[in-house]
């Protein structure tokens, strides 16, 4: 499984790739607006001259014209971009378009296995089932995970699955054991990852230890 950080704050992207771990992006208009960025098509490419797999991008209107010349616009801006299409009708409409264009798509805000069937079928890239905002108001949303997983390798269709809208590190491990192909995770979530007291703990009892028979703590 691959990481993917969920997020358009360049310092953290940076980061996550300088550890090793880090392999694409996912962003949308509100987390460039968190970082306080107006430039939208800067910072997604600066993102894609960083990562070495995907960075996906989302559309901005919502009419199926609109988001059939936008998608291609951005589809334009670096060779790893992706275009994220909300799972409705005219999504549907415009993956079938951008699919037959060889445009990569990440289909978003998907929560049933419906949508991500059909999805599959119209030619998305990925389909991005929303985790924390289906447990949000009482679902299951990493049991939707695993049944988007089940059904595409039931039938053979291509079609990755992210999960997204990441809570916690736990949400990374089941996300894991349901085979989901990558996790977008938030990178306070991605340094909680690699967190544990046991680890902390028993570094500084080896440190201690190191300074006490080697003397260098006299």
């Amino acid at each position: 499984m691959r990481i993917y950080l969920d997020t358009a704050n360049i310092k953290h992207i940076r980061h996550g790739v300088e550890l090793g771990v880090v392999s694409g992006v996912t962003t949308n208009p509100t987390l460039v607006a968190k970082e306080g960025i107006k430039d939208y098509k800067a910072v997604v490419r600066e993102i894609c001259s960083i990562v070495p797999g995907s960075v996906s991008a989302e559309v901005t209107v919502n009419d199926p014209e609109g988001m059939i010349e936008q998608a291609r616009n951005i589809a334009t801006w670096a060779e790893n971009v992706f275009v994220k299409i909300p799972s409705t009708i005219d999504g549907l409409k415009v993956i079938s378009t951008l699919a037959r264009e060889n445009i990569k798509v990440n289909q978003t805000l998907c929560f049933s296995v419906n949508q991500a069937l059909l999805g599959a079928l119209a030619g998305s890239t990925y389909v991005s089932p929303f985790v924390g905002r289906l447990d949000d108001i009482g679902q299951d949303g990493m049991a939707l995970v695993k049944d988007i997983v089940d059904v595409y390798k039931k039938h053979e269709l291509k079609t990755e699955v992210l999960a997204a809208s990441i809570r916690h590190p736990l949400h990374v491990v089941v996300a894991a054991q349901a085979g989901a192909d990558i996790a977008s995770v938030p990178y306070k979530v991605l340094i909680q990852m690699m967190q544990h007291p046991l680890t902390d703990i028993g570094v500084e009892r080896f440190l201690g230890d190191w300074r006490r028979v080697s003397g260098s703590g006299d």
